[in-house]
């Protein structure tokens, strides 16, 4: 009986490899949580509201319902970021130059897609009218001024300037900005090697907790559940595996249903933070490699990692895009809203999310693809200069 019960082991490093389970899962919820958040907002942007309809038919309600994962789909980014960004950091920590090369990664992964995308969504809003130039100013209530596309850089966004360009899914970028900066100061609090630097870097956790809007520095808690459940690995057999994954299904559809989860405030904390510990239990529990045999882990890895790849282009990008196709369906169209009476409308929509899906994808080729290439010039050009001046003796936590 006791080889049943499942056994938890905790790692000094995270798992790693394409060969395990968690990591295909990973791949997969990546390019779906991106998918969804992208749905939702095409459906709330070209369809009346499901209570909006009298009698709406059954395959609009279940559009409706399928595409009311918005929330969950950003609490899975939140999930995976922890895992991934702050269990790599935790790896890494005690080796030289460690939060240099760190710095490097997160700015790079950041502004290879942002500053395309803020200069898109500029270029666009002239095409469209909805720019001027007397709107381009250094306002910082303008949401199109260069104060919000360089607050917007740097995740001040929802702090102290709006999102750029209108662009409401850049509202969760201030949290993962913020959640880059303060992670590494935690860890350094507990384990640098001098004193004063645990205590100034404590210090600066307290004072951005202080600073920072409540429910940005609560969420962080779940950013932080991801961290932990890195290092955290649950052997069990298929069967709990599989209650594991159905509990964790069912409770976003109990909360989908009966909880308003439009917001990321304290009001949705609780439950969100019983979704995340359910899910990271699910996925601790894959963390070993799939048997040479398997004949789902190889297609699950390669569409997952092609959805993957580009999901956060298509995050930032879409709602620019979704106003560009408002603007067609008007001008070409006549329709400033699909009908949800009409099933012709529904292939219009489908044929506006493989839009954005195509249009975010040729981003990434452009654009994202070149991240790595761009760190690892700017780490040639920053850190080995460094690395040839600096003491033997200087490590990265310092």
């Amino acid at each position: 009986m006791r080889k049943h019960i499942p056994k938890l082991t905790f790692q000094a490093h995270s798992q790693s490899g394409d060969d395990c389970w968690h990591s295909v899962l990973i791949a997969v919820l990546r390019g779906l949580a991106a998918i969804e958040v992208a749905a939702a907002h095409l459906r709330a942007e070209v369809y009346p509201g499901l209570r909006e309809v009298a009698g709406p038919p059954l395959w609009f309600q279940g559009l409706a319902f399928i595409t009311g994962f918005a929330h969950h789909a950003v609490l899975v980014f939140f999930v995976i970021s922890g895992w991934l960004v702050g269990g790599s950091l935790l790896d890494k920590f005690r080796q030289p130059a460690a939060i240099a090369g760190y710095a490097i990664d997160r700015v790079t992964r950041l502004w290879t897609v942002l500053i395309p995308t803020f200069v898109l969504t500029l270029l666009l809003g002239v095409g469209t009218g909805v720019v001027s130039a007397s709107r381009i100013d250094f306002s910082p209530s303008n949401s199109y001024s260069a104060l919000a596309f360089a607050g917007n850089l740097f995740g001040l966004q929802t702090v102290s300037v709006p999102v750029f360009g209108d662009n409401l899914a850049l509202w969760s970028l201030a949290n993962e900005t913020w959640y880059y900066l303060m992670f590494p100061l935690l860890v350094a609090a507990f384990w640098a090697h001098r004193l004063a630097a645990r205590f100034a870097c404590g210090a600066t956790v307290i004072a951005l907790a202080g600073l920072l809007p409540g429910p940005l520095v609560g969420y962080f808690a779940v950013w932080l559940l991801g961290v932990a459940f890195s290092r955290i690995r649950i052997e069990c057999g298929a069967g709990v595996r599989a209650c594991w994954l159905v509990l964790a299904a069912a409770l976003w559809v109990y909360y989908r249903l009966a909880w308003n989860m439009d917001a990321f405030d304290f009001a949705n904390l609780a439950p969100d933070l019983v979704c995340s510990v359910v899910f990271l239990v699910f996925m601790s529990s894959l963390q070993f490699q799939a048997s040479a045999s398997s004949t789902l882990r190889r297609p699950l890895a390669k569409i997952g990692g092609f959805f993957a790849d580009f999901s956060f282009s298509l995050y930032v990008l879409h709602l620019p895009l979704i106003g560009l196709l408002q603007q067609w369906l008007w001008t070409a169209l006549g329709l400033r809203t699909l009908s949800p009476h009409q099933p012709l409308h529904l292939a219009i929509y489908l044929g506006m999310l493989a839009t954005l899906l195509a249009a975010s994808y040729l981003s990434y080729r452009l654009f994202e693809s070149q991240t790595y290439r761009l760190r690892r010039l700017a780490k040639r050009i920053l850190l080995q200069g460094r690395a040839r001046t600096a003491p033997p003796s200087a490590v990265g936590a310092d």
